[in-house]
């Protein structure tokens, strides 16, 4: 396992994705918020408008890249141009966070712009810690991998989800970015205990927290079937898991991920300060046990 010079790490606050729609208004009104987050993949070009707002953006806040393209899990080498290009911009930008997903979207030379997920099995723990200790070792910089939202599972698993990635940070070093709606949304989908899946994984190495909204459907049983859409406000009961989860983790980062049906940036703000204050409490909370 390598160990990666320690980053400055981000607030322990509320922060929003960084959404082009809201540049404007961000370095117009200077909002009181914790941190921005981009999609590494919107920025991988060297000029244009979307750098150019970044740049004054990140003068003033800090900054969490997560990436969506890397496909850690895939049954095939990494794209070494794609890693070239990541490394110049978080060489460029100095963010205090990267984060990646556990899952796959790539075939041959297809790319399928799909989250797909994982076997757990010997041999996927094998590839994706492989994997990830390229990545860690190209960027030079710890990576945080963030749990799937998952619609189906696989027969040939012979470990679970929580157990997969505890072998995976033990064995690369790398944190856990603790997707709150998706552990929400996989458990529902597969008839699990939420509370009991938080408690399985590895939190002392959560250094980002995530929210979002899920989609309703069912599956072909009448079953409720929960999809990850980032389309919608935070449910209710996923506030409640993430209470649950800073009542274990303690105060850590948190992001409001808002990708489709994106709203006025005020909305985004609103739901940033609920988040802020359940961070708020459990520092009280956290400082008066401490004093005790």
């Amino acid at each position: 396992m390598s160990h990666w010079p320690s980053s400055p790490t981000l607030p322990t606050r509320a922060g929003v994705g960084l959404k082009s729609c809201h540049f404007a208004e961000i370095v117009e009104s200077a909002p009181d918020t914790g941190f921005f987050e981009i999609h590494a993949e919107n920025y991988l070009v060297d000029g244009g408008p979307f750098h150019h707002y970044l740049t004054r953006i990140r003068e003033c806040y800090p900054l969490s890249v997560h990436g969506v393209a890397l496909s850690i899990g895939a049954d095939a080498p990494l794209d070494l141009a794609h890693l070239n290009a990541l490394k110049q911009l978080l060489d460029r930008y100095q963010p205090q966070s990267f984060s990646e997903h556990l899952a796959w979207s790539t075939h041959g030379d297809i790319f399928l712009n799909d989250l797909l997920p994982l076997p757990y099995t010997a041999s996927t723990l094998q590839r994706v810690c492989a994997h990830i200790d390229q990545v860690q070792t190209h960027l030079q910089r710890r990576m945080l991998l963030e749990n799937p939202a998952t619609y189906i599972e696989f027969a040939e698993s012979d470990m679970d989800e929580a157990h997969f990635m505890s072998e995976v940070i033990q064995r690369t070093g790398c944190g856990l970015l603790l997707d709150v709606n998706n552990v929400f949304v996989t458990c529902t989908n597969h008839g699990r205990d939420p509370h009991a899946y938080l408690r399985a994984l590895p939190l002392a190495h959560v250094d980002e927290i995530h929210l979002a909204g899920f989609a309703e459907q069912t599956d072909s049983l009448a079953a409720p079937l929960l999809i990850d859409s980032h389309g919608a406000p935070v449910s209710d009961a996923v506030w409640a898991l993430y209470a649950d989860a800073l009542s274990l983790t303690g105060p850590i980062a948190t992001l409001i991920e808002r990708d489709n049906d994106v709203p006025a940036f005020k909305v985004l703000l609103q739901e940033a300060a609920i988040a802020d204050r359940q961070l708020q409490s459990v520092s009280v909370a956290t400082t008066a046990v401490g004093a005790a």
